[in-house]
């Protein structure tokens, strides 16, 4: 690691990660969670959150896979600016892509990674797809979580109703059932200690009280998202032609339609699916079964391209 744009403050034995701070271009502080040893001989796997999610929706399937025993890795979680830990950005306009671009090349350059596998969830499956096509390409596979080159309107208009509108409640418990009533035909078989761990993602205790995990100004980001005409990355993803490549959809998923992700099937012959029943956007990854495919696709351990 670079000790000249990192540091670690504080590890959490505990929890099984360290907290890790990296110093952003513009000075901002990032928060990443460090899971594993920086010298394991596996590459590295680098987890990205969704719009409005933060590391810690990450932390079951980190902890298996930097503790898998054939292959224990290095695997980090990003908080983004304005997201769980790290610095919050005085101008909601630096929440973009571009941005979150630049800050996540600098976390790469914090921990020397050259060569990682990505899981990327929703907008982090988007930023793992731009980074690809980025010199010098750092990305040997990369994970898609609930999202592809076509973003359907409805998740997107879903997102953005609750985004920084959802009530504060008092309680992680009522927390719990605030998510079930916006998220319950996403989710149709959360148990109700499932729906209190989503809610202690979603917010957190601060001064006597819960605040949700990010920036409520990423709501007047989400205003500058134009819904008439919505961008396709098919550019982006026809570029990812041989990097490994697996594609998880939620069965009740509004953000990545069956169609799209059958087109990707047949733009590439060379891509693994895992469907997760009774889920919508975005899978939780917490299931066994669904932390086990993965840790037998990051197990290829593909070099990154030429």
């Amino acid at each position: 690691m670079s000790r000249a744009s990192a540091f670690a403050e504080g590890t959490h034995p505990d929890r099984g990660f360290a907290s890790v701070f990296v110093t952003a271009p513009d000075g901002l502080r990032l928060h990443i969670r460090s899971y594993g040893s920086s010298v394991a001989s596996a590459l590295p796997v680098v987890c990205l959150p969704g719009l409005a999610r933060t590391a810690a929706d990450f932390h079951p399937l980190a902890t298996a896979l930097a503790a898998d025993p054939v292959n224990p890795r290095l695997v980090l979680a990003l908080d983004y600016r304005g997201h769980g830990q790290s610095q919050y950005d005085r101008n909601p306009k630096n929440y973009a892509i571009r941005v979150a671009l630049a800050d996540l090349s600098a976390v790469l350059a914090a921990f020397e990674i050259t060569s990682a596998i990505f899981v990327g969830t929703s907008f982090g499956g988007v930023l793992a797809m731009m980074l690809a096509v980025l010199p010098p390409a750092a990305v040997a596979g990369i994970i898609l979580n609930d999202i592809g080159p076509v973003i359907e309107l409805k998740g997107l208009v879903r997102i953005k109703h609750y985004v920084g509108k959802l009530p504060v409640p008092r309680t992680f418990e009522e927390g719990g059932e605030i998510l079930r009533w916006w998220f319950h035909a996403q989710f149709t078989k959360l148990a109700p200690q499932d729906w209190v761990a989503f809610a202690q993602r979603t917010w957190r205790e601060g001064h006597g009280t819960l605040v949700p995990s990010h920036d409520p100004k990423l709501e007047r980001a989400l205003r500058g998202y134009s819904l008439e005409r919505l961008p396709t990355l098919w550019d982006q993803f026809d570029a990812l032609a041989r990097i490994p490549l697996m594609v998880i959809r939620g069965a009740n998923s509004d953000m990545l339609a069956s169609t799209t992700l059958n087109a990707m099937l047949a733009r590439r012959g060379q891509l693994e699916v895992v469907v997760v029943p009774d889920q919508g956007h975005a899978p939780l990854l917490t299931e066994p079964k669904v932390i086990r495919r993965i840790a037998a696709f990051v197990s290829c351990d593909v070099p990154a391209r030429d």
